[in-house]
């Protein structure tokens, strides 16, 4: 049965180990057409804050649908692993996170970077100035969801390889901490059942929300007013406030949430063909790859 929401919430994520990264964004919308509304706290958001008004919205029982902009895990089914040869390499994604968040305990700003500096861990993941024996050459490992979405045409990056400025790495490990922090107070689809009511975690992909709004490759940043109710005339949303900053971040977060909107109801998307309960254990899936 597809999940009944009231409200939906697109995160674009970051890895930038500072308080206030600036490439955090959050959107919220209702049910029904009212554009999306950018939530902008005095200072900016920090990881932790987003943690907590999560858990705040867990607390009041929101039936919020809310997408995070980066993969809750690292790719396993291609290897049986996510770090091979390593006899510490968790079985399963929230063992993953549970892994991830030891390594790095003292790292401000709920950051990684401790983990990144493991000299095993470091073997896997490309980084800059170095890349580890054990990073395949080319692109690197991606998850069996990430080849779905290269079919799709989309252009995903290995959460091993943290080198470039599309790189998601870095935010990926960030959010497993946030995660594995929610872990037990909200579900995150598809390693949790499905509940009843209350909120629910899934993985987003920003530029499937462009694709559905017919903005077409190579154009799916808007950074102006105009560009943004284009798109989300096509999600049957009203345009938006006018913001007093056009950035990516802050356009995508919008437009992702009036998209959850209006794909929350599809069964497709909570049903994906190739998903198996091995990778939705261990690799978890995109939201929108159906």
């Amino acid at each position: 049965m597809t999940p009944q929401f009231t409200d939906f919430v697109a995160i674009d994520w970051s890895g930038q180990a500072v308080a206030y990264p600036k490439g955090l964004a959050l959107a919220h919308a209702r049910s029904g057409r009212a554009a999306p509304a950018l939530l902008r706290p005095g200072g900016g958001w920090s990881r932790g804050a987003v943690r907590d008004w999560l858990l705040r919205h867990a607390q009041a029982g929101t039936a919020m649908l809310v997408g995070l902009d980066l993969s809750p895990a690292l790719p396993f089914c291609d290897k049986g692993s996510y770090f091979p040869g390593w006899d510490r390499s968790p079985p399963d994604a929230k063992g993953l996170w549970r892994f991830v968040e030891a390594l790095s305990p003292g790292d401000s700003h709920l950051s990684a970077s401790s983990f990144l500096a493991d000299p095993e861990a470091r073997r896997h993941f490309r980084q800059v100035g170095q890349c580890g024996d054990l990073f395949p050459r080319g692109g690197g490992r991606f998850r069996v969801c990430e080849h779905g979405q290269r079919a799709m045409g989309l252009s995903p990056y290995s959460c091993f390889n943290l080198v470039g400025a599309a790189q998601v790495g870095k935010s990926s490990l960030t959010g497993m901490r946030v995660l594995h922090a929610l872990d037990g107070r909200i579900p995150v689809w598809p390693f949790d059942p499905l509940p009843e009511s209350g909120p629910v975690i899934v993985e987003i992909y920003t530029t499937i929300a462009a694709r559905a709004a017919r903005i077409r490759k190579g154009l799916s940043k808007m950074r102006d007013g105009a560009a943004l109710d284009a798109a989300l005339l096509e999600m049957d949303s009203d345009p938006h406030m006018t913001l007093a900053r056009y950035d990516d971040h802050s356009t995508d977060a919008i437009l992702t949430a009036a998209w959850l909107r209006a794909a929350a109801d599809d069964p497709r998307l909570w049903n994906p063909g190739a998903m198996t309960p091995e990778i939705a254990r261990t690799e978890g899936w995109t939201f929108g790859v159906a």
